[in-house]
């Protein structure tokens, strides 16, 4: 029989447990079950005395060079007492596997798990541990240069902007408005003051769903496979934004906020201009990342993603936050 190729597979949760008992787990009773599927897949195993994660990543969305700097990141801060989900060799000491999928090879890594749930909402406390343990994770990560993207201007305002642009007319008031904003965000990046802010390997994804908290408060910060190099402050800002996101009333935002910045400063300051710029990166990450749901619109986004989600999303979030924080207030000042 001829096989139609494919764009996109799930690899078989039975078959996968089978693979896992043999190169990690032998003589031992492995379970495995799908967690969740999208950009790369996300699969729980289970053995009799602990569970684990296991992810392939979807073809040709990291290369093997990226996915090794992404553990080698883990390995740093695990090795340094920062609680993040960290890579497991098999017995042969290789951590990275590769799967002859039918769209192509994939990639996929055996990590541990992350004890505790997501929480949706946290209370002030839990974001002034949050902050402590993103500062103390800044701290290893400062200067810290990985063989990934850096994340500039291009990649999260010119190039989102462009994917965006395959699902939003170029006519439509809400592109114009992006456009405008784009306008004003490239410049303020570029005339920033950048002996005054931090670089380094970036997280870029921390937010409620990629960190589990337990009952007595520990807190695990996992899937890094947005890591690469940048401001250090871009962690900051979109996890502010997340804040922003969830809180309904200002007055609860604001204090959650300035629980997760004390948190941060009781580890590391946090200068001037680097707290300048937190609301404006943040508008530069909902541009990333509705680029990024637009990038993989095939295997992820298009449960949801079209011409009336992205202008609710653009009205009821983007453009709220920029105006809550006065941004561009006094740009011909």
């Amino acid at each position: 029989m001829n096989v139609f190729p494919v764009s996109n597979s799930n690899l078989s949760p039975f078959h996968l447990a089978i693979f896992v008992q043999k190169h990690y787990f032998p003589g031992q009773q492995v379970d495995c079950r799908i967690l969740k599927t999208g950009i790369s897949d996300t699969y729980l195993i289970t053995t009799p005395e602990k569970r684990y994660i296991f992810r392939v990543y979807s073809f040709q969305w990291r290369t093997m060079e990226e996915i090794s700097e992404e553990l080698r990141l883990l390995d740093h801060l695990s090795a340094n007492g920062v609680s993040v989900s960290f890579p497991i060799a098999d017995l042969e000491s290789a951590f990275i596997h590769t799967f002859a999928a039918p769209e192509g090879e994939r990639y996929g890594v055996l990590f541990s798990f992350a004890e505790g749930e997501k929480v949706f909402n946290f209370d002030a406390e839990t974001h002034f541990q949050i902050g402590t343990l993103m500062a103390r994770m800044h701290l290893l990560t400062e200067n810290f240069a990985l063989k990934r993207v850096t994340y500039s201007e291009k990649e999260l305002l010119i190039d989102s902007l462009t994917r965006i642009g395959q699902f939003l007319a170029e006519d439509t008031q809400e592109m114009q408005y992006m456009k405008t904003v784009q306008e004003y965000l490239i410049q303020e990046i570029r005339n920033a003051d950048s002996d005054n802010i931090r670089k380094g390997a970036v997280h870029l994804d921390l937010w409620f769903d990629n960190m589990n908290v337990t009952s007595d408060g520990q807190i695990t910060f996992f899937d890094f496979d947005f890591c690469g190099n940048g401001w250090l402050c871009l962690d900051m800002a979109y996890y502010v934004l997340q804040i922003h996101s969830v809180e309904k009333e200002d007055s609860e935002r604001e204090h959650k906020a300035a629980q997760f910045f004390k948190g941060y400063e009781s580890v590391c300051p946090i200068s001037d201009e680097e707290k300048r710029l937190i609301p404006m990166l943040g508008i530069c990450l909902y541009f990333f990342y509705l680029g990024i749901q637009s990038q993989r619109y095939d295997n992820w986004s298009n449960v949801f993603l079209n011409e009336i989600y992205l202008k609710r999303f653009i009205n009821l979030l983007l453009k709220k936050y920029f105006d809550y924080h006065q941004l561009g207030a006094n740009k011909n000042s």
